[in-house]
């Protein structure tokens, strides 16, 4: 096996959906073509909108789907507690490192307030923190205090974060300009995703994290705090959204696309099979559009990425995915043959191994 370390972080307040669904299956293919492995973490920080109910639920929809996971959840292992809403003691000693630095304040600001203010806002629509409490005075902070318990922040440089993003390439944030000082700690005491997926992906060993597109703005505040932290940052790669056919970003509230309503009309095999094809990375490809009940929509992943070797999947002829050996049950469904290497095209009509332009690495081969 391995150095390579994936993870799947769902947050349960619901079933799983086509969307969240697209990223795992993601995940777990990088992961297992690259002979790693894939920890399971609930990111139920905020307990009352996650109920255990869910988290429960989730995982038996992956075990039925054939995405196994060979760390975390109820399955436990090494590296625990896998429940976020467990973990308050993990972050607890982090915030303290950076309290130590002297780079937490505390933020009496609500969200109506930055809102009416008309400050800009960041790609994944959270305001950029204007500093209103950044620089308050000792005496400021005791009279605040008296009238509202403060949530707290992190201060950022003006400085430029850059990374090569597995899937969107070169990417660059200046922290101050494009994100600002950003919460480490709600009022409430619960700890911010920010600090807590840095601690968990850190301590768990993950050293790949796929995701989604809407999650790229999350990376340089992420990589801050790795600095910060003394930690060592894994690989990202963010994956575009899955959407439905009017464009809208897929949620839990779109009941259509939730496991709950597909498993009574499909099997496992034809979700994700179905729902690999449209998830090829390759150039040239045909514009899918992928319709489990007319439901969903994909962009195209850039060229070269997630290209599946034969020690990841065996197309057996049947289409983009075929069978998935790491589960053993899932087939994809049927369709025409394609070359799967990445000098090879994507034509009409099924073509095989003789007519593949770089035969020598072509899993179509297998």
């Amino acid at each position: 096996m391995s150095g390579t370390v994936g993870r799947f972080a769902p947050s349960p307040s619901g079933r799983l959906h086509l969307g969240n669904l697209a990223c795992s299956l993601l995940a777990w293919l990088s992961a297992k073509h690259q002979g790693g492995k894939i920890v399971l973490r609930i990111e139920d920080l905020d307990a009352e909108r996650c109920p255990r109910k869910y988290a429960d639920q989730l995982e038996e929809d992956l075990s039925w789907l054939g995405l196994v996971w060979d760390e975390g959840g109820s399955h436990g292992g090494p590296h625990g507690p896998y429940y976020q809403s467990e973990c308050a003691p993990v972050y607890e000693e982090a915030y303290a490192k950076l309290a130590a630095q002297g780079l937490v304040y505390p933020c009496f600001c609500s969200r109506s307030q930055l809102h009416a203010a008309s400050a800009p806002h960041t790609s994944d629509g959270n305001v950029i923190y204007p500093g209103t409490c950044r620089d308050l005075t000792p005496e400021e902070i005791a009279e605040k205090r008296k009238h509202k318990a403060p949530a707290y922040r992190v201060r950022v440089p003006d400085e430029n974060v850059r990374f090569v993003d597995g899937c969107m390439g070169p990417h660059t944030e200046n922290l101050l300009r494009d994100c600002g000082d950003f919460y480490l700690r709600r009022a409430d005491g619960v700890f911010a995703y920010q600090l807590a997926v840095v601690v968990d992906d850190a301590r768990m060993g993950v050293t790949e994290v796929v995701r989604g597109a809407d999650l790229l703005s999350s990376t340089a505040r992420q990589l801050y705090l790795y600095l910060l932290l003394g930690l060592k940052a894994p690989r990202f790669a963010h994956c575009p959204l899955l959407l439905a056919p009017d464009g809208r970003r897929l949620s839990k509230r779109d009941g259509d696309q939730s496991l709950e309503n597909l498993r009574a009309k499909y099997t496992a095999e034809e979700i994700v099979g179905r729902l690999a094809r449209a998830c090829s990375p390759h150039t040239g490809e045909p514009d899918y559009r992928f319709q489990l009940g007319e439901c969903a929509q994909r962009r195209h992943l850039p060229a070269g990425k997630f290209i599946l070797t034969k020690n990841a999947c065996s197309l057996a002829g049947a289409g983009v995915f075929g069978s998935i050996r790491h589960v053993g049950k899932i087939t994809g469904a049927p369709a025409r043959g394609w070359c799967r290497c990445p000098g090879g095209s994507w034509p009409s009509r099924g073509q095989g191994p003789a007519e593949c332009p770089s035969s020598r690495q072509c899993s179509c081969a297998a």
